[in-house]
């Protein structure tokens, strides 16, 4: 490799010195110098292998009408639910992040989806974290057929990279990406610059391989993925895990995707013997009482491209402080606000005396504006201390005149809810079906007068 050089660049003003500095010279600002590899002033050998063939191809026009437009096959990940996630499975030299919460099962999917793989092809498990005694171990707990499993335990990028020329796997796993450093840069291992250095040449490697990558990611403690943004722009897809650790049930949520949807979400359930995939999520996530209770609405929402049936629960009581909480987990808190002045204004229920507590049952996050109807019939039902109809599903979107507005894929979800035994819906006049519905009683509502009636 040619002779590298580095220089350290202010991340507020772009001033570059050849030595680290607490405080830029240039804008006085603190801490904010990164060290990064000088492009200008490196050998044309050393700069040509880190820029060149980015995307696998050779540097050249072509016209849009003569591009190859066949689809590459897609590879089965081993588990239906992270196929789903991904848009189908595994695209050959796509880069996929995933990212959670420390044990929230990062590691063990991984593990669980190339020892599956590992039946047909050839893959490669490289960690950072652990010694191949510990992955083995793991492995043999969670009583998984290796097969043509092959395990590395490497931190440096371009050893890396050169076992998995030799190796040839059709997948591979680096776990984790801030445990990965190139000897071009001299910081510490997850560091911005080793990060974003490290990242990048394991990128370049999977697009001129062919090779499927997945890389493991640590989060911060407020949950984004710890290192500098770029990383996330250079991947092809963005996994997050979710969940409560002391829960059974971890989400996967799509957050970037380039071969398919986003905000698809896959669900599990993490067991003695891993994580075991949720065939009908819907069915998990609604409670099931003996008596009705207040405070309870059922919704249907839209995740990715199917539908799932959630529980919203609420719980409205007097307050005792100068300012009312406005609690929500699961939900947008500043919406709860929004409704619940709607609610005042258009519908004269005042709550400025009340807390208002709201959750999403399951540890679900329900962030589209189909939620509103059935956070706003819980609320209304705890206020009352009267529980809603039985068997009923609500969705919907509330403005602030007070209309209720249409959601998408409307149809699908009384399908969803139909499946499932409800025999009465509540949705907005737009969505509701030109000709009966089955089995179920489908009642269109379009102001917010007409919807306090029926609840």
């Amino acid at each position: 490799m040619g002779k590298v050089k580095t220089i350290y660049v202010c991340q507020e003003c772009g001033s570059e010195t050849p030595q680290w500095a607490g405080q830029c010279g240039a804008c006085k600002a603190w801490n904010s110098m990164v060290e990064q590899v000088d492009a200008k002033k490196t050998s044309s050998t050393a700069k040509s292998s880190r820029f060149t063939g980015y995307a696998g191809q050779d540097s050249k026009v072509v016209k849009m009408d003569k591009v190859d437009l066949s689809e590459l096959p897609r590879m089965s990940s081993g588990l239906s639910e992270l196929d789903r996630v991904l848009g189908g499975g595994l695209v050959p030299g796509s880069v996929v992040l995933m990212g959670g919460d420390p044990g929230i099962g990062k590691s063990t999917i991984l593990l669980q989806s190339l020892c599956k793989i590992s039946e047909t092809e050839s893959v490669l498990y490289v960690t950072g974290e652990e010694s191949l005694q510990q992955v083995t171990m793991r492995a043999q707990r969670l009583g998984l057929a290796t097969g043509d499993f092959s395990l590395l335990t490497e931190t440096q990028v371009e050893q890396i990279t050169t076992q998995a020329l030799m190796q040839k796997p059709k997948v591979m796993v680096v776990d984790s990406i801030q445990t990965i450093y190139t000897e071009m840069l001299q910081s510490a291992p997850g560091g911005v610059a080793q990060v974003r250095e490290s990242a990048a040449q394991l990128v370049r490697f999977a697009k001129q391989t062919g090779i499927t990558l997945l890389v493991v990611g640590h989060v911060t403690k407020d949950g984004a993925l710890a290192g500098p943004r770029v990383l996330e722009h250079m991947v092809d897809a963005v996994l997050y895990f979710e969940g409560e650790r002391d829960g059974r049930l971890r989400l996967l949520r799509a957050v970037k995707n380039r071969f398919g949807a986003v905000n698809e979400l896959g669900v599990f359930a993490m067991t003695d013997e891993g994580l075991k995939q949720v065939k009908n999520p819907s069915a998990i996530f609604l409670s099931k009482y003996q008596d009705p209770v207040a405070g309870s609405a059922v919704m249907a929402t839209w995740e990715g491209t199917r539908p799932m049936l959630v529980e919203i629960q609420a719980l409205v009581d007097t307050s005792h402080a100068p300012q009312p909480r406005r609690i929500a987990v699961g939900l947008d808190h500043q919406r709860i606000a929004m409704l619940l002045a709607v609610l005042n204004r258009h519908a004269g229920i005042a709550t400025y005396d009340q807390d208002v507590f709201a959750n999403v049952v399951g540890g679900v996050r329900v962030m589209e504006t189909s939620s509103d109807l059935a956070l706003v019939a819980s609320i209304i039902s705890s206020l009352r201390n009267r529980p809603l109809e039985e068997h009923t599903v609500i969705f919907g979107e509330i403005g602030l005149a007070g209309e209720i507005r249409p959601v998408p894929n409307g149809q699908e979800r009384l399908k969803e809810a139909a499946k499932h035994g409800f025999k009465r819906a509540i949705v907005p006049e737009g969505n509701k079906p030109p000709k009966p519905f089955d089995g179920m009683e489908v009642i269109g509502v379009s102001r917010m007068a007409q919807f306090i009636q029926l609840i």
